[in-house]
């Protein structure tokens, strides 16, 4: 049980004031202000703040309405307050907001949004933390469709380098208006900022759940990226037919081992060939029989130790002639490895388009 489960268990807005010194005598909301006062001298942090505001008024009121209390009684009332600590075997939430906040992240979030509009409940906690960790996409569209002003005040509550980010992914004139409205938050009352942080979080909420946390588009590249290469081109080559747009952007979202040249930094070979078995690499070198994969096997050779460069074609030369499936299943180990190290952020692949950036 917490101190401030437990203090929220001794005020009470009917209790009666304290009507004599002895500790007997003394109301519940007298006997939560000892304790309060008694922990802050002790240099302890009550946080007061989880309490209702009501009992948090009425706390503040009962401390500024006493002047002191003799040791005797301040014994008796933190004896008593030890002895109902003690006595409590279990202590459960109080209302439907305190159990969704228990038992979030442990109820589907579907369960956890109906019981939250039947009850007229709404998410606990900070609703800037909440905004501040939603990705960029999401922020935009939230930026998008709010005023100036309220854009600026979310600006300011975000991070510095999520800021940044956000506000390059604006429109020029629009990132130039609320950079200026961002001077003028000055005044702006803390109060403000928290009904605007209310109501974006129930924007949030009012969202309808999605069953697929990545986009369409991530989705089919995915499954594409693990399948053999004919039946990659005839997907893509209907795609192409049916929706262009969407093909182009599925294309960009590819990454096989043909594109290792393009998307790969040079300096991060050694940490795909540190990852993947030597016998796996000796596999794809020997199975790179089309100009595309030569090329890919050219560009993790030449960004290598010479000595493994070496050893891996020789090895291969040995090998001879590879399966087509074989060979591939090598070629997919390489691409999963390279994903994986791009899952934890250890390398960064670059944009389809980046080279012809570079060169204009």
């Amino acid at each position: 049980m917490t101190k401030a489960s437990a203090l929220a268990a001794l005020p009470g807005p009917s209790f009666p004031q304290a009507t004599g010194s002895g500790p007997l005598q003394l109301s519940r909301r007298a006997k939560a202000a000892i304790i309060v006062q008694f922990i802050l001298n002790e240099g302890a942090d009550v946080p007061l703040s989880s309490l209702p505001e009501a009992l948090q008024t009425q706390l503040t009121q009962q401390l500024g309405a006493m002047r002191y209390v003799d040791r005797k009684t301040l014994n008796a009332v933190v004896q008593e307050f030890a002895d109902e600590l003690d006595s409590v075997g279990l202590s459960f939430p109080g209302d439907i907001a305190g159990a969704l906040s228990a038992l979030d992240g442990k109820i589907s979030p579907q369960t956890a949004r109906r019981l939250r509009k039947e009850a007229g409940v709404r998410q606990v906690g900070d609703p800037w933390a909440r905004i501040a960790a939603l990705d960029l996409p999401t922020l935009e569209r939230l930026i998008a469709s709010e005023s100036i002003e309220v854009a600026a005040v979310m600006m300011s509550k975000l991070d510095v380098t999520k800021a940044a980010a956000l506000l390059g992914r604006l429109p020029g004139e629009k990132a130039r208006r609320i950079t200026y409205a961002v001077s003028l938050t000055a005044r702006v009352t803390p109060e403000a900022v928290d009904r605007i942080g209310l109501s974006l979080a129930s924007q949030i909420e009012a969202e309808p759940p999605k069953a697929f946390a990545a986009a369409p588009v991530d989705r089919v590249g995915a499954i594409l990226n693990y399948s053999n290469a004919a039946i990659r081109d005839d997907v893509l080559t209907g795609l192409e037919e049916t929706d262009q747009d969407f093909a182009d952007a599925v294309r960009r979202a590819i990454f096989t081992f043909a594109n290792i040249p393009q998307r790969l930094n040079p300096v991060d070979v050694p940490k795909i060939t540190r990852d993947v078995e030597a016998a796996v690499l000796v596999t794809a070198v020997a199975a790179a029989t089309t100009d595309e994969t030569r090329k890919a096997v050219d560009f993790l050779t030449e960004n290598m130790s010479k000595r493994m460069a070496t050893s891996l074609r020789e090895e291969a030369a040995e090998r001879g002639k590879v399966k087509a499936k074989v060979g591939e299943e090598a070629m997919n180990a390489i691409v999963a490895a390279i994903r994986d190290l791009v899952a934890s952020g250890e390398i960064t692949l670059r944009e389809p388009d980046e080279d012809e950036e570079d060169g204009d």
